[in-house]
C-alpha cells in the first residue's frame, strides 16, 4: 500500500462512525433517583429507612460550614446551612453485620435527580472517627438552595457535591 491508501482507510472509517445516525434513545438513561419534591430518602442497610422532605430537613438542629472548593468554572467559596449527613444515617439506624467493627465495612451512596452519585465512607463522617461535617445543604449564604445538596468539606474539589440530593444508600 502506498502511504495515501494506507491513511484512507482510517479516514473513511472515522467518517462512516461520525456519520452513523444516533438516536435519542440511545442517550437516554432510566432514572434511578426520586424527584426532588418528594424529598430526601435514606435506604439500604439500615434499620427504618425514611424519607425527610425539605421542610423536615429544616425542623432538625442546622449545622453551618464554611468551604472553598475548586469546581470546573474556578473556585467557589460559601457558608452553607443544613443537617449533618451523620444525623440521617443514624436516625435511619445503620444495620451492621456481626464481624469486629462491622460499622467500618458501610459506604454511603448519595444520589442526585440528576442520577450523579458519589459515595463516602462511614469513618468520614461518623463523629466518633473523622467526624467530616458533611452536610445534606438547603441554605448558601443566607439564601435557600434550588434543593437538597451535598456539601464534603475539605474536598479541595467540588466533585463529590451532588446537587438535588433524593436518595442516600447504605450498604
Amino acid at each position: 500500500m502506498t502511504m495515501p491508501a494506507r491513511l484512507a482507510i482510517p479516514v473513511l472509517f472515522a467518517a462512516l462512525v461520525c456519520a452513523a445516525p444516533v438516536r435519542a434513545a440511545d442517550m437516554t438513561m432510566a432514572p434511578v433517583a426520586a424527584p426532588a419534591s418528594t424529598g430526601v430518602a435514606v435506604r439500604g442497610a439500615v434499620t427504618q429507612p425514611r424519607t425527610w422532605t425539605l421542610d423536615d430537613l429544616k425542623k432538625m438542629p442546622a449545622q453551618t460550614v464554611n468551604v472553598t472548593q475548586q469546581t470546573d468554572h474556578g473556585p467557589v467559596s460559601g457558608s452553607f446551612a443544613g443537617v449533618l449527613l451523620w444525623s440521617l444515617i443514624d436516625q435511619a439506624g445503620p444495620a451492621n453485620g456481626p464481624e469486629k467493627n462491622a460499622y467500618l465495612r458501610h459506604t454511603i451512596l448519595v444520589s442526585g435527580t440528576d442520577n450523579y452519585a458519589v459515595a463516602l465512607s462511614e469513618g468520614e463522617i461518623d463523629p466518633k472517627l473523622e467526624g467530616k461535617q458533611v452536610l445534606i445543604a438547603y441554605m448558601k449564604d443566607g439564601t435557600p438552595l434550588d434543593g437538597p445538596r451535598l456539601v464534603v468539606p475539605g474536598d479541595a474539589h467540588a466533585s463529590r457535591g451532588v446537587h438535588d440530593v433524593a436518595a442516600i444508600e447504605v450498604r
